[in-house]
């Protein structure tokens, strides 16, 4: 009784994958047990895509793209990518848009600009304060741009207060002190350095897309 009880417990000691299975009576004295090892098995089958589909990568948004995203846009906001403080608002907006898709944006530090496109306004131009087009071909600056935009996107009570006086004229004067010192305050050279920048760039690259500012 003591050696079977040793030899069952040695048996309990030895790991689940190695232990004997038994296919026939063990009192047999002409059979022996055949042992075979638990072993796990890869998959012989190699997952294919079902018939007609691919997997494609997303794509990189192009530059550009986003102007044309919308055909019912009522105003373009014609905007600085290249002011840091300037884009966080433009973000807002972008993000705001993709319900409304009523803002058409328009990058105007981007070589592909062209003010016969936007109304006559050149880079210069729009570089001193925010202009807007309206989809009738008005042009509108300063907080009325603003009032504008925001509206477009549901956001018209943020800026409902500056259509009445005194606070129109406040509210413009403020920020035509901001778009003065825009530049300067984001860290950037004057105005004349990037105008003569930007004019160098477009001498040298041309229609090269691979050119950078």
């Amino acid at each position: 009784m003591a050696m079977s009880i040793g030899r069952r417990q040695s048996l309990l000691s030895i790991p689940l994958y190695l232990r004997t299975k038994y296919h026939a009576s063990p009192s047999h004295p002409f059979i022996k047990p055949i042992s075979f090892p638990h072993t796990q098995t890869a998959f012989k089958y190699s997952v294919q895509p079902i018939n007609g589909t691919t997997a494609n990568p997303v794509a990189p948004k192009k530059e550009g793209d986003e102007e044309k995203s919308s055909q019912n846009w009522k105003i373009t906001m014609l905007y600085d990518g290249e002011c840091p403080l300037c884009m966080r608002e433009v973000d807002m907006l972008r993000e705001r848009n993709k319900r409304y898709e009523s803002i058409k944006f328009v990058d105007i530090s981007s070589e592909k600009y062209s003010p016969d496109e936007n109304q006559g306004l050149d880079y210069k131009t729009v570089m001193g304060r925010i202009h807007a087009i309206l989809s009738d071909g008005t042009v509108v600056t300063d907080v009325e741009a603003f009032r504008r935009l925001y509206e477009a996107v549901g956001l018209g009570w943020v800026y409902a207060i500056t259509k009445y006086e005194p606070i129109s004229t406040i509210v413009d004067a403020v920020y035509g002190v901001w778009a003065k010192y825009r530049l300067q305050i984001t860290g950037r050279p004057p105005l004349e350095d990037v105008l003569e920048a930007r004019k160098k760039k477009l001498e040298v690259c041309g229609n090269n897309k691979a050119c950078k500012m």
